[in-house]
């Protein structure tokens, strides 16, 4: 029977500050790098081993795929990389801090930003330092 194996990323340097992250790119920190291997190492002693791989475009899941494949030898493998699988997009959330941004607009609205499938962020500005129209991916 065929088994989804579903790995989240290390932690990132803007999950470290508490900061709305969604598409923009952040590296993984070092503890996002050990944990990256922790899950590669605990996949194989599971005994688990997979045909394929699939990413998103970010950074941080490329790293961690890339880390728990070494871990397990399993460098080899296909990846297929898709913007598909990126994470929620925050609009003109990003960059902000999560705790000041539920100060601002209330825990709810946040969590419904957060969470939901059919409410969206608010847009972010066309100038603002995280417009990812100039992103090439």
């Amino acid at each position: 029977m065929p088994t989804l194996v579903l790995i989240r990323h290390g932690q990132s340097a803007w999950n470290l500050e508490n900061r709305f992250t969604g598409w923009w790119d952040v590296n993984l920190t070092d503890q996002g790098v050990e944990e990256a291997k922790a899950a590669g190492r605990m996949l194989a002693e599971k005994g688990f081993d997979f045909d394929q791989c699939y990413t998103s475009l970010q950074t941080r899941a490329i790293k961690t795929l890339n880390l728990a494949l070494e871990e397990m030898g399993r460098l080899w493998l296909p990846v297929v990389k898709d913007w598909a699988l990126n994470e929620r997009h925050y609009g003109g959330l990003t960059g902000l801090n999560k705790a000041e941004t539920a100060k601002i607009h209330g825990d709810e609205q946040v969590h419904i930003w957060r969470r939901a499938f059919d409410i969206a962020p608010p847009l972010g500005a066309e100038d603002s330092e995280f417009d990812l129209a100039k992103d090439r991916r």
